[in-house]
């Protein structure tokens, strides 16, 4: 990692007050809803229960880091802030196809600034190149709760998608 891009990583965590994610990375969530939804939005639906209708957080993705693949029972959004772009690898557990997107402004080289995670999916990150860094939003709605968040092991994704093992062993712990 160049001493540029340390000293901006270092900058970033220091100034938005991020803070390590159990999944990888660094965050700070910046919004949470006042008003509650039913969880029967969820996927898998938790009608008894109720969740902010939206959240939002900033989310650093550090040179030679990654974000474990991981899921959620919301769908969520990724915007793209500074950095060198961020590669987001998606696994559909229904049809088993897996997604790689890459996340930026690099348009001639087919990086978008957005990108959709349907709930459910099984999703993770890392820095693209891998010794780069990304800065992104994320939003999250119904909103994030870590009642809902789901990391599994690397063993248990080899066993769900052994067709993906080469992108699991990336992005998985």
């Amino acid at each position: 990692m160049s001493s540029s891009v340390a000293e901006r990583v270092e900058y970033l965590k220091n100034t938005l007050g991020l803070l390590p994610h159990p999944e990888g990375g660094f965050f700070k969530e910046t919004y949470r809803s006042e008003v509650s939804v039913s969880g029967a939005a969820l996927v898998p639906p938790k009608p008894d229960q109720f969740r902010a209708a939206a959240t939002m957080i900033y989310f650093l993705v550090t040179p030679g880091s990654f974000s474990a693949l991981h899921t959620i029972c919301s769908d969520e959004g990724w915007h793209f802030y500074e950095g060198t772009g961020l590669e987001i690898l998606s696994i559909d557990p229904e049809t088993e196809e897996a997604q790689i997107t890459l996340l930026g402004l690099d348009f001639e080289n087919n990086q978008t600034p957005q990108h959709f995670i349907p709930a459910g999916q099984y999703f993770g990150s890392r820095a693209f190149p891998h010794d780069g860094y990304a800065l992104v939003g994320c939003t999250v709605a119904p909103g994030f709760d870590f009642e809902d968040f789901h990391l599994p092991t690397k063993q248990e994704l080899l066993h769900l998608f052994p067709q993906h093992g080469g992108h699991i062993v990336q992005f998985s712990r």
